[in-house]
């Protein structure tokens, strides 16, 4: 499972020119779920997301974490992070969890962020979305169990 995480100042996701998750300061995070991957990766990602320190603390030193700012998060899936581009000019999705599964891990995944009482908005799974924000620093790391 593969979360890449953006610092952000605020993001939005739509389908169909509708907004259906919005953030202010906060984690875009894109979510990708392998063939393999179960609940315990799943747990243990968003556990890795969450606590990851990449908020400035007041010496300007990547120190907090997303709980200790009060930040929000909007989890977007996104299979095109499994990809295998190691061969060729095109990418191969073979790695990629089957359809179903996915969302079921993606669903879960959230799940598991709301519990810990952080404000989290969605994309929709498999639509077609459009992604805007504003990227904070840039900063953006890829996590994966």
């Amino acid at each position: 499972m593969i979360a890449l995480i953006q610092r952000v100042l605020n993001a939005n996701v739509t389908v169909a020119g509708e907004t259906c998750g919005e953030i202010g300061s906060g984690l875009l995070v894109l979510l990708g779920v392998e063939s393999g991957d179960d609940e315990q990766k799943a747990k243990r990602l968003c556990e890795k997301v969450v606590n990851y320190r990449l908020f400035s603390d007041e010496n300007d030193k990547m120190n907090l974490n997303l709980q200790q700012i009060g930040g929000s998060l909007l989890v977007v899936s996104q299979f095109t992070l499994v990809a295998d581009t190691g061969k060729g000019l095109r990418p191969s999705f073979s790695r990629g969890a089957l359809p179903e599964d996915a969302e079921r891990l993606y669903e879960y995944f959230v799940g598991q962020c709301r519990e810990k009482e952080i404000h989290t908005e969605t994309g929709r799974f498999a639509a077609d979305m459009k992604v805007a924000l504003v990227n904070d620093g840039p900063v953006t790391f890829w996590l994966q169990v």
